[in-house]
């Protein structure tokens, strides 16, 4: 097998970037790319660190990010896991990726950048939901912003072709295999639905 091992050769099997995706980067949130990203209620997170990379879903019930200026982007880090992958690999290296989508739109908006963390008591109370504060918020000073090429998410017919979930193996399927059957994924199954409505925030 053949690999590619330098950018020339890279390079050399593809034509040249058409002019749109080239003057479609802004170094900070322009009102179309505003507009766009205010409407996203799903993103991922991208990050990297010591231990490899990391993409963590991110989803709110309104706008995921709230914008703190043109240059700033705040995300709370609402309960997850608590395994923190992300949140490890912003600490020892801020470089983050999101990567917005809206149902129905087959454009994804990437921005680029630096991510810190802060517990900052003003901050975190800008996402109260419920009564309940997120632990940290992550705050994404933009690099760059575009919109991806529309041409993945139209192959995939990801809107438009319905639900594609039937006959998925459930979490607790692919647990169960993980541990040869010692854990118990019907029982994790069955409960899952009203533990997650009662842990969303």
């Amino acid at each position: 097998m053949n690999f590619i091992e330098t950018t020339e050769s890279l390079e050399a099997l593809f034509d040249a970037p058409a002019t749109a995706s080239l003057i479609k980067v802004a170094p900070c949130l322009t009102p179309a790319y505003r507009q766009w990203i205010m409407r996203s209620r799903f993103c991922v997170l991208s990050t990297i660190g010591p231990n490899g990379t990391d993409g963590s879903p991110r989803g709110d019930r309104g706008p995921v990010v709230q914008e703190l200026d043109k240059h700033t982007l705040l995300m709370p880090d609402w309960r997850g896991n608590n395994r923190l992958d992300s949140l490890r690999n912003i600490v020892a290296d801020g470089r983050v990726s999101l990567m917005f989508m809206v149902a129905g739109s087959d454009s994804v908006i990437r921005i680029n950048g630096t991510a810190k963390l802060t517990t900052d008591a003003d901050m975190r109370g800008r996402f109260a939901q419920n009564g309940k504060l997120p632990k940290l918020v992550i705050i994404v000073r933009i690099a760059e912003v575009y919109a991806q090429c529309a041409r993945a998410i139209m192959r995939a017919g990801l809107w438009r072709d319905g639900d594609q979930s039937h006959g998925l193996p459930s979490m607790g399927d692919i647990l169960a295999e993980q541990t040869k059957g010692d854990f118990d994924g019907q029982t994790y199954d069955a409960a899952w639905p009203e533990r997650a409505r009662k842990s969303l925030w």
